[in-house]
């Protein structure tokens, strides 16, 4: 049972979502053999406050 955990700034559309999670699935079948209904993707979305880098955060820059 693959799992895959993607963090990413929210902001994106459920049809991006929908599409990062095809692709990501048809990897992991393609690349490891993993069966697709086995393929787990989880999607956390991420406040732009809640997330730093370089020293500030997101919502500073």
């Amino acid at each position: 049972m693959p799992v895959v955990q993607v963090h990413i700034k929210e902001g994106r559309t459920v049809e991006q979502k929908r599409e990062l999670a095809k692709r990501m699935t048809a990897v992991l079948v393609e690349v490891c053999g993993a069966a697709e209904e086995r393929v787990h993707i989880i999607i956390d979305e991420v406040r732009e406050e809640n997330w730093g880098r370089g020293g500030r955060l997101l919502s500073d820059m």
